[in-house]
């Protein structure tokens, strides 16, 4: 029997039946997952589960597909990645303009933190005004990513959201303090219909510290706990510009260059010529540096 994952708590698991369609608490059999990569959590919202029932309301997981896209961060105490959401459409990151203030370094270490899945930034609070985020704004359109206004208070680009966010499943993921649940509450109009989807909603007062998946009418969220820092999860450096597009299609004279000054890096030169912007260059730097930092999986391994 097929599983989706949609609440994860201390290896307990809320699963969704695909073949039955009622909902089973779930646990892994054996309590150790068999994976290539070694993850803080084995088995994350959104996964698709392969398992067996064995009474009417519980199931043990024996694997888990493979992911087609997942939102992940690099656990520093566990020193191993950690996947929050998984098999998601769409990642979208909350930002805010002054309450917290936006954090540009933030935002790009979250938009790495995402494979697989397109990126949509969600400018909340925009009530609070945008005209200190204009600059911000038009850097990361030109750079392709697409991005949104909206206000749970006055109601701005929440229609124009709900469209987007339509027939498909979206990870929420942000900041502590952006609003991003009072946004999905108003997205889904739980704040007046509570009552259909108590279980989701932590019994109408929602406040998320695992990770969460809702879905109404034609509309599916993973709601994130909101976090104060992500570290990117990668092992490989090389993976790291996969998130920044202005390094894409840059040329330079080695294969295999990390751009951070190697001899025959064309980079420095085209932040010099104001080609590549020099703040997201030093976001890209400052995440390189942190992946290079960690202890070899191998090394943690014997130390542990």
């Amino acid at each position: 029997m097929r599983f989706q994952i949609r609440r994860a708590i201390n290896n307990i698991y809320l699963a969704y039946s695909l073949d039955d369609h009622r909902i089973y608490t779930a646990r892994i059999k054996g309590k150790v997952m068999k994976k290539d990569e070694a993850e803080y959590n084995p088995v994350a919202v959104g996964d698709i589960a392969v398992g067996e029932p064995y009474s009417e309301t519980e199931a043990l997981i024996v694997s888990i597909e493979d992911r087609r896209s997942a939102f992940r961060r690099w656990n520093t105490k566990k020193e191993m990645n950690q996947t929050i959401s998984a098999n998601q459409d769409r990642t979208a990151i909350v930002v805010s303009p002054s309450s917290p203030p936006f954090r540009p370094r933030f935002l790009d270490r979250a938009i790495a933190s995402s494979a697989g899945a397109e990126i949509l930034i969600v400018v909340n609070k925009a009530d609070e005004g945008l005209e200190d985020m204009k600059e911000s704004i038009d850097l990361y359109s030109s750079l392709g990513f697409r991005i949104i206004a909206a206000s749970s208070k006055t109601g701005e680009g929440i229609e124009e959201l709900k469209k987007i966010l339509s027939g498909s499943v979206t990870a929420f993921v942000g900041q502590s303090g952006v609003g991003k649940s009072t946004l999905i509450n108003t997205l889904l109009d739980a704040g007046q219909r509570t009552g259909e989807i108590s279980w989701k909603y932590n019994r109408g007062r929602h406040t998320t510290n695992h990770a969460l998946y809702i879905e109404k009418d034609s509309i599916a969220i993973i709601d994130t706990p909101g976090v104060r820092e992500i570290e990117v999860p990668f092992e490989d450096p090389h993976l790291l510009s996969e998130a920044f597009p202005e390094l894409h299609d840059v040329h330079c004279q080695y294969s295999g260059c990390l751009h951070h000054g190697e001899d025959g890096c064309s980079v420095p030169l085209l932040v010099e010529e104001g080609k590549v912007n020099s703040e997201r260059y030093e976001s890209y730097l400052r995440m390189l540096c942190a992946i290079e930092e960690r202890t070899p999986f191998y090394l943690r391994n014997r130390r542990k």
